[in-house]
C-alpha cells in the first residue's frame, strides 16, 4: 500500500512565523516607507489570512492608501503589493538560508522514517514556493528535500481553510484521501485537510496552541526527540497512543483506523 505523509509548512517545518515571517514582514514595511509595522499580538490576528500577499493587501484600507501615498486603482495596488512581497520574500529566504529559523523537532526524524518506509513525500502550503523550499532544506537537508513533491504559493486559485491544496497534493501524489496523512499547526491547515478528508495530526505553536482543533487525529506540542523532554499530547481521537515522542507507527495508526471503504 502507497502513503503519503503531507506537511505543512510554516509551523511545522520550522518555528517561522514569529522569528522569520514577522521581521521580513516589518522590514519590508520600513524598507518602502509604509505606515505600519505588525507587534507579535496583531500579526497573530494577520494570520488568520492564508497568504503572505493576502495579508499584506489587507492593509488597503482607504486610510492606509491615502496615508502611505499609494495608487488609487486597483491594479496599481496589486503591483505594489505584489512588490513588497517579493521583497519580504527575498528578506525571508536569506534569513532562512543563514540558519536564524532552526527546524521544528521530530521533523527530519519523522521525514527519514518515512522515506526508509517507502511512503511519498509532500509539502502543501500557501506561502510563496522560494521560501518554502528554503526551509525544507534546512530541515531536512538538500537531499532529502528532493524527493518532496512541493505545492506551495499561488498554486490554487483558493488558500487555506479551501481543501483545494490539498486535494491538489492528492492529485499529484496519485493517492486518495485516505492513503495520507497531514501535519498541520493550524486550524485553518487542519480545516483544509479534513475539508479535503485526509486525516490531520496537529503540531501547535505559541501563535496556534489555543484554536479549535476538533477533527483532528491528535494534537501534541512537537513531534518530539527520542533525547529530548517528552513531549505534551494535548488531544488523542485516533487509534495512535504517542509516548515521549511520536513515531511514524502513531501516524500508521491513525492511517489504519481510518475507514477504507
Amino acid at each position: 500500500m502507497v502513503t503519503a505523509l503531507i506537511f505543512d509548512c510554516d509551523g511545522v517545518l520550522a518555528d517561522t512565523e514569529r522569528y522569520g515571517h514577522l521581521p521580513a514582514f516589518n522590514q519590508t514595511f520600513a524598507e518602502f516607507g509604509l505606515p505600519v509595522r505588525w507587534d507579535e499580538q496583531e500579526y497573530g490576528r494577520r494570520l488568520a489570512i492564508g497568504g503572505g500577499k493576502e495579508r499584506m493587501a489587507s492593509l488597503l484600507t482607504p486610510e492606509f492608501v491615502a496615508a502611505a501615498g499609494l495608487p488609487a486603482d486597483p491594479a496599481g495596488q496589486a503591483e505594489a503589493v505584489a512588490a513588497w512581497h517579493r521583497r519580504k520574500t527575498a528578506i525571508y529566504t536569506a534569513m532562512v538560508a543563514a540558519g536564524d529559523l532552526p527546524p521544528r523537532p521530530g521533523i527530519a526524524r519523522i521525514t527519514e522514517q518515512a522515506h526508509a518506509a517507502g511512503w511519498r513525500l509532500a509539502v502543501a502550503s500557501t506561502s510563496a514556493e522560494p521560501s518554502v523550499r528554503a526551509v525544507l532544506e534546512h530541515a531536512v537537508g538538500p537531499d532529502r528535500a528532493r524527493d518532496f513533491t512541493v505545492l506551495a504559493g499561488d498554486i490554487v486559485p483558493r488558500k487555506k481553510p479551501a481543501p483545494d491544496i490539498y486535494l491538489l497534493a492528492l492529485d499529484r501524489l496519485g493517492l486518495s484521501a485516505h492513503d495520507a496523512v497531514v501535519i498541520e499547526d493550524s486550524h485553518n491547515g487542519l480545516a483544509a485537510a479534513v475539508a479535503a478528508g485526509i486525516a490531520c495530526v496537529v503540531t501547535v505553536n505559541d501563535y496556534t496552541a489555543d484554536e479549535d482543533f476538533t477533527g483532528a487525529a491528535f494534537v501534541v506540542d512537537s513531534l518530539g526527540e527520542p533525547d529530548a523532554a517528552p513531549i505534551t499530547v494535548l488531544a488523542d481521537h485516533s487509534p495512535a497512543t504517542p509516548g515521549a515522542y511520536v513515531t511514524l507507527d502513531d501516524l500508521a495508526a491513525v492511517l489504519a483506523g481510518r475507514d477504507r471503504r
